[in-house]
């Protein structure tokens, strides 16, 4: 019987009335992704870069986000080939890479999500949930709309490259990653300086001339509104550990 795929996140931003909320997880665990999944946000990032969630754990996440009405992303540890292809073949229709500092990086990462002619993703689709074991209709040749693809900025380099990044085709959006970009401008641990956010604000002009959404990790409320009115599409306000963190410390201080 054949079986239909999710939208993708490119189709949700695509009809999207207002920008997308979403908040990280990376604790690894289904139960907490499930609480997060019923939130009412709009979409949730499985960060595999920083944190220890695996193949296997990826998977049980998504099987878990599924039940729920909310778009799933994955952050691949890097843009390697292999990594990438596993992802994809695990059922991540939504993938972000990270520290992607120019446009050749960024089509090297294209061709890496793209079956041949396109691209040199390896065709495993029928021992893989991405296709649902070949019952997804047609997957092979119409899997470039199952799936999407963004590249996060988050150096000087990719900052002065920001443009010729976004026109990249294949490349859906962009994320800007202000904790690294403040590191590579040397100001480590200080996302919310006036330098960092003048240069988050200039990927933004830079990558919304290219006609490409932007989005951006923005914990701090008040830096949250400023890029919402700056015209990001979609944010990244909160994680999992970063709110039972918070919400501990909370209860300590009680006595």
């Amino acid at each position: 019987m054949p079986l239909r795929l999710a939208p993708t996140f490119r189709d949700r931003l695509a009809v999207a009335s207002q920008p997308q909320i979403g908040m990280w997880v990376t604790s690894g665990s289904p139960v907490v992704a499930e609480i997060c999944a019923g939130s009412g946000l709009d979409w949730l990032l499985i960060d595999t870069e920083h944190s220890p969630v695996g193949l296997e754990t990826v998977q049980s996440l998504l099987q878990t986000i599924a039940a729920y009405p909310i778009t799933p992303m994955v952050r691949a540890p890097s843009g390697d080939t292999v990594a990438l292809k596993q992802l994809l073949d695990l059922g991540a229709q939504n993938l972000l890479v990270p520290m992607v500092d120019s446009a050749e990086e960024a089509e090297a990462v294209v061709r890496a999500v793209r079956y041949p002619p396109r691209g040199v993703r390896g065709v495993g689709s029928a021992l893989s949930r991405s296709a649902r074991w070949n019952r997804v209709e047609g997957y092979l040749t119409k899997a470039g709309e199952f799936t999407s693809l963004y590249v996060q900025i988050e150096s000087t380099a990719g900052v002065e490259a920001a443009a010729k990044i976004a026109a990249v085709d294949g490349v859906d959006g962009v994320f800007v990653g202000p904790s690294d970009l403040a590191a590579s401008m040397g100001l480590l641990g200080q996302q919310t300086h006036a330098d960092v956010t003048a240069a988050v604000l200039s990927t933004f002009e830079a990558v919304r001339a290219e006609g490409k959404p932007v989005g951006v990790n923005a914990f701090d409320p008040a830096q949250a509104k400023r890029y919402l009115g700056a015209g990001a599409s979609f944010v990244l306000v909160g994680a999992d550990v970063t709110l039972l963190a918070q919400g501990s410390e909370a209860l300590a201080r009680l006595h």
